[in-house]
């Protein structure tokens, strides 16, 4: 099943994807930074670096991925934008949340040796798990909302 129809929405997409790529380099990054090196715990490492990965997002989608979208003004959709991620956040949270500390268990518990710790996995599959959610969330409310006056 196709989910977009359209060339030049497909092209959007597959930008909004790239986007989201260096905003998932910069939302793990962070996250691995403060919980390795600073001890923070996960859900408020991940929701720092969700910030990070947020404000890097926008700049790349105004830009690159929208660049016909710049007839708002960019404060109104700076907040626009930051309003959908913010629902993402909600999403994102009881997946942090929830997730990690069975899937540290099921790590712990494998009877055989795992190329890296069993705490640094659970964080990073427990994150790619909600980066992956969230963004579906984010590129359909933000096109059809953030970036709907785009042809």
């Amino acid at each position: 099943m196709i989910l977009v129809k359209n060339a030049k929405e497909l092209n959007r997409f597959l930008k909004f994807a790239v986007v989201g790529v260096i905003g998932a380099v910069i939302d793990f990054g962070v996250m691995n930074l403060l919980t390795q090196t600073v001890g923070m715990s996960l859900v408020p490492a991940g929701t720092i670096s969700f910030v990070c990965a947020i404000i890097s997002n926008f700049i790349w989608n105004r830009y690159w991925t929208y660049p016909d979208s710049r007839s708002r003004p960019i404060a109104r959709q700076l907040v626009m934008f930051f309003a959908v991620n913010i629902a993402g956040v909600a999403i994102r949270i009881p997946i942090l949340h929830f997730v990690e500390p069975p899937l540290l268990n099921l790590l712990e518990s494998v009877p055989f040796s795992l190329p890296l710790s069993p705490e640094l996995l659970a964080k990073n599959l427990t994150l790619a798990l909600a980066v992956g959610i969230v963004m579906l969330w984010n590129f359909f409310v933000n096109r059809y909302w953030t970036y709907n006056d785009v042809d």
